[in-house]
């Protein structure tokens, strides 16, 4: 029977969006008569960043519990009820033949509602380390796509396949030169570029590293490409200004993140496992800074995973304002350890995983 109807859910962040995103257009490619449906939270990136992918989009009142004391945290037993009761009559309006969950705060009532009713449910899990609630939906769902081994303690083993993570296709598949990725940013390719990236909403630890090393590495001649994430936007954008930073390109989000990437030399980024996954499939030599609040503390997991393997350089979030300052230049400095880095990093590249998500969760309905 044909796949007619897939519901994906995922977001909060762009490290959920980006993954569903992928996986939606690699299953019209393989079905092209399928129609896609997103279900995100409301008032959340996914609301904005799925239509501008092509995609319809519906949104739940759902938030997630708050780890300071909040009004908004005795509100969530009624939201999540209320989510529950808009996913069922999401998926009793719309009638899909299949669910996949990405993770974030609208993927858990819709998986558990689509199990409910019998439709067959798919996780991508992301990270090296599982939440609580994936681990749960784990035992209600048929298939979980995981992008590392050993994950047979959070979930059944017969439900898990190795598939890595979905990386965007402009960026899996990108053949932009260094040449155009420093052009497109106002950059010259001749001197060394650092991709400084803490995450879609991003990092204010990496951001006070930044304002911190601004002026060493610009009198160095250490051109950088700073993505802020648009809290953290307006203060470093008149940092850079005030002080004619010429060398540094500021910005709050980059739409375009295959020519940042083929830009750098070193990239400082987050510890997100769609991050985590570009880095290795372009083979990048990446700093990575871990959020200390992420759930179950995957973030750490994540980067703990490509440091056992000499892949990647872990910094504390508590030392990144002080000592990036002086490790960016360091390691542009020794252009074997940059070597060594990407070529070890690259050997952990899992590629084609949007496709075989894609295969994976259209055997259960085909």
């Amino acid at each position: 029977m044909p796949l007619r109807k897939v519901i994906l859910s995922g977001g909060g962040t762009g490290g959920h969006i980006f993954p569903a995103v992928a996986i939606a257009d690699a299953l019209k490619q393989e079905h092209p008569g399928v129609e896609i449906l997103f279900v995100g939270a409301k008032g959340k990136m996914e609301m904005e960043k799925v239509p501008q992918a092509g995609y319809r989009i519906v949104g739940l009142d759902i938030t997630g519990f708050q780890r300071s004391l909040s009004f908004s945290n005795l509100m969530l037993p009624i939201r999540i009820l209320k989510s529950l009761m808009g996913a069922r009559r999401i998926l009793k309006t719309e009638k899909p033949d299949l669910v996949i969950g990405t993770g974030g705060f609208a993927s858990a009532p819709v998986l558990y509602m689509a199990t409910r009713m019998g439709i067959p449910a798919v996780i991508q899990e992301q990270n090296s380390f599982p939440g609580k609630v994936n681990t749960f939906l784990g035992k209600r769902v048929q298939k979980i796509c995981v992008a590392y081994e050993g994950l047979e303690n959070a979930f059944p083993a017969a439900k898990i396949v190795l598939t890595g993570n979905p990386v965007r296709e402009q960026i899996e598949f990108s053949s932009c030169t260094r040449e155009q990725g420093a052009a497109q940013f106002g950059l010259q390719a001749e001197a060394p570029i650092v991709l400084i990236c803490g995450g879609s909403l991003g990092a204010l630890a990496i951001n006070d590293g930044m304002y911190l090393a601004a002026e060493k590495l610009h009198e160095s001649g250490i051109q950088v490409i700073w993505q802020t994430g648009k809290p953290y936007y307006e203060k470093a954008r008149a940092l850079v200004e005030e002080n004619a930073y010429t060398h540094i390109k500021v910005t709050a989000f980059i739409q375009q993140m295959e020519q940042a990437y083929a830009a750098a030399d070193i990239v400082i980024s987050r510890a997100g496992a769609i991050a985590i996954s570009e880095l290795c499939i372009l083979g990048k030599a990446a700093v990575l800074v871990p959020l200390p609040t992420a759930a179950e503390d995957h973030q750490t997991r994540n980067a703990e995973a490509l440091v056992r393997h000499n892949a990647a350089i872990l910094l504390s979030n508590n030392q990144a304002p002080t000592q990036l300052v002086n490790l960016i230049p360091k390691l542009l400095a020794n252009p074997v350890r940059i070597k060594e880095l990407q070529e070890n990093i690259k050997k952990m590249a899992l590629r084609g995983a949007a496709r075989k998500i894609a295969a994976e969760a259209a055997a259960l309905v085909i």
